[in-house]
């Protein structure tokens, strides 16, 4: 799809490393956003498989099903591969090719002193994850991305991969446009256990999930511990529950925080009307989910594609990369 036939002006890379079948924290955190933005900008998708080894290299058994379960659920989610390129990383060569090029213009000390690394130095050592911000950084730039949607904590990442832009520019020629963070208002989506929905933890809600599966992780959610009988007054502010409500449940603040706060809601009755909604604002999502698992073909053409389209675009980044460096050594 050439660029001059849109009015998309601008350019967007976001990716998600192959975890297999996303949950609800992934919907709301990113891909409503990223159906949003399809319509409005130039979309390079990426599954970002060479990321996930940094913490899996050993057994790596399972990537292709993460892979294709993390397509599933982008297209069921409403993604469309004729506005958007959805690939998988390794599928690019020129990442690993620029992500080489970017650790000659940064200093270890610069990506020691990253919260990613400071966070995770003690059980996550080695060079790949020292240096994954600087492939996160290519993944960016490959693209000649303006923009990346992110939350506030991934700022520090934009930053990097904006300051390699310039440090390139600077030091060869004006090649790379200097990518912004598209900073998205994120909301807060708690698990089971009161932290962050995180399938590490194990707290989430997959898309994958049947209506009754969601309504029996529902009823494990944490509930407030001043709230122990039917009656009790309630704190819905902070309560994982009372945080989906305000997504799910129209008129939440008139609906469920009344009644919760005077103990005329149970908590009880309060997760199965959460339930009732969840499940409704997923079955479209879900049974689109089930027409894509019966077309497997379909799901690796679509990544195929979108790996041919993203190589004919990293391909002519690269062409001008080479030509900064002088390194087209065949080249005029």
């Amino acid at each position: 799809m050439p660029e001059k036939t849109t009015k998309k002006k601008e350019t967007i890379l976001s990716g998600m490393q192959p975890s297999g079948s996303l949950h609800i924290g992934n919907l709301e955190g990113a891909l409503k956003n990223w159906v949003n933005l399809q319509n409005d900008y130039w979309m390079y998708l990426c599954i970002v498989d060479w990321h996930s080894l940094t913490g899996e290299y050993e057994d790596t058994s399972g990537l292709k099903e993460n892979i294709f379960q993390m397509a599933v659920d982008f297209l069921a989610a409403g993604l469309d591969p004729e506005k958007c390129a959805i690939f998988i990383q390794s599928e690019v060569k020129e990442h690993a090719e620029l992500h080489l090029i970017f650790s000659m213009l940064i200093t270890v000390p610069t990506l020691m002193r990253l919260p990613t690394y400071q966070e995770k130095k003690d059980t996550l050592d080695s060079y790949g994850f020292l240096g994954y911000p600087v492939l996160q950084a290519a993944d960016i730039c490959l693209y000649n991305a303006h923009k990346v949607p992110v939350g506030k904590d991934q700022e520090k990442h934009i930053w990097l991969a904006n300051d390699l832009a310039k440090r390139f520019n600077r030091i060869y020629k004006k090649t790379f446009v200097e990518p912004e963070a598209l900073f998205t208002q994120i909301p807060l989506i708690l698990g089971a256990d009161n932290r962050k929905m995180s399938k590490s933890y194990n707290n989430h809600i997959p898309l994958s999930f049947t209506e009754k599966q969601t309504e029996k992780r529902l009823k494990s959610f944490y509930t407030d511990p001043e709230k122990i009988h039917q009656g009790d007054p309630g704190h819905p502010d902070g309560c994982p529950i009372y945080l989906l409500h305000q997504i799910y449940t129209p008129d939440a603040k008139e609906e469920i925080a009344p009644p919760c706060r005077s103990g005329a809601l149970g908590c009880v009755d309060c997760k199965l009307k959460l339930s009732a909604n969840l499940n409704n604002a997923l079955r479209p999502i879900r049974d689109k989910r089930m027409e894509l698992l019966k077309r497997p073909d379909y799901v690796w053409d679509v990544l195929l594609t979108g790996a041919q389209r993203a190589r004919q675009r990293a391909q002519t980044v690269m062409e001008k990369v080479r030509s900064a460096m002088k390194t087209n050594y065949r080249g005029k």
